[in-house]
């Protein structure tokens, strides 16, 4: 067998009947999907019983411990020769696994990972969010979707990997955020060939909702430093800059407020708080712009608005924060972060 399927599931029993739906369309057949539900309360077990006779598809429930030790399990119990690592609230378009096996038939790679897209059905909030993880405005275009000089570090929402190197680099490690990033500097450490393959893309549908998504990009900045810690040569200029990002808005808040209060004693001050807000006006309406001619709807566009500021705000503060607990005050990851990560 060439391809497996790896999926970690936690509570999205929902999500899973439309990602198998989707591999049930893929034009080539020669792959097997494994599906490890990490101690969810919600588990998808029947769902994967109604593609039993449409997919070669195993099942497994085990205990909770995150989704990087989950995809190892399911390596474990894998057949072929390429793992594909996907994220339970993907969708795969039909020519998904074609493109795939296309690349390698045209180059061979020990790594590959693919971009992502948001689904013409997803709500405008999740299109705003994915706007947000994507575009160049807001860092998010150093995720892929096209060639580019820098190398290219998949995934786990999309990444591909040859069996036999999973296996020698031993997976997954325990980290419990940044542990696909973890993985792909170790696939460049160990001299491995890792390309992307711009026609093997999902439908990602990333976060529901704006808190969920904070969340997510706030533990994406805390990840950040400790992959620093491990790996000091990964961080770089580009990681920096939801952070930059995040103290200049404190400060333009600061000046605004200033200039509020101190119209009560000279009328220029105006000017300052107006000035204060100008740089943010001018950002918003950019990332408006492109966002509605991108998808054709203002609305999504004003949302998008709102997302960009979560996503670079919400990283510049966990990034912050892990810089100054295990940076400044020398904590090690389970001391720093026990609450966050690990409970």
């Amino acid at each position: 067998m060439k391809y497996s399927f790896i999926v970690p599931v936690f509570n999205r029993p929902d999500e899973v009947d439309e990602l198998l739906q989707s591999l049930t369309t893929q034009t080539i057949n020669d792959f097997e999907v494994v599906i490890v539900e990490d101690g969810s309360s919600k588990p998808c077990e029947e769902v994967c019983k109604k593609y039993a006779n449409q997919l070669n598809l195993r099942y497994f429930m085990k205990e909770n411990s995150g989704p990087g030790q989950s995809r190892n399990y399911g390596a474990e119990r894998a057949n072929g020769e390429y793992l594909i690592i996907l994220d339970s609230d993907v969708v795969l378009p039909e020519g998904y696994l074609k493109a795939v096996d296309d690349e390698l038939n045209t180059e061979p790679a020990d790594a590959f990972g693919g971009p992502d897209s948001a689904h013409e059905s997803f709500t405008d909030t999740q299109k705003a969010i994915s706007y947000s993880m994507t575009s160049f405005f807001t860092t998010g275009g150093i995720r892929g979707g096209k060639k580019k000089l820098d190398k290219f570090y998949p995934r786990s929402f999309n990444m591909g990997i040859k069996a036999s190197v999973y296996k020698e680099l031993n997976g997954f490690s325990n980290m419990r955020f940044g542990e696909d990033i973890d993985f792909s500097i170790r696939i460049f450490k160990a001299g491995c060939k890792c390309r992307l393959f711009p026609g093997a893309w999902v439908w990602h549908k990333r976060r529901t909702d704006y808190r969920k998504f904070f969340r997510q990009v706030f533990n994406s900045g805390i990840a950040r430093i400790n992959l620093y810690k491990k790996y000091p040569e990964s961080l770089k200029l580009v990681h920096l800059l939801p952070a930059v990002f995040t103290l200049g808005v404190a400060f333009l808040l600061l000046v605004f407020i200033v200039g509020v209060l101190g119209i009560f004693f000279c009328n220029c001050s105006k000017y300052l708080a107006i000035g204060a807000l100008l740089p943010l006006a001018l950002f918003s309406l950019i990332i408006c712009t492109d966002s509605t001619l991108q998808y054709k709807n203002l609305g999504i566009g004003l949302r998008s608005i709102v997302a960009s500021f979560i996503q670079l705000l919400g990283y510049g503060l966990g990034f912050l924060q892990a810089w100054w607990k295990r940076c400044v005050c020398g904590k090690d990851e389970f001391q720093a972060f026990e609450k966050t990560f690990y409970k």
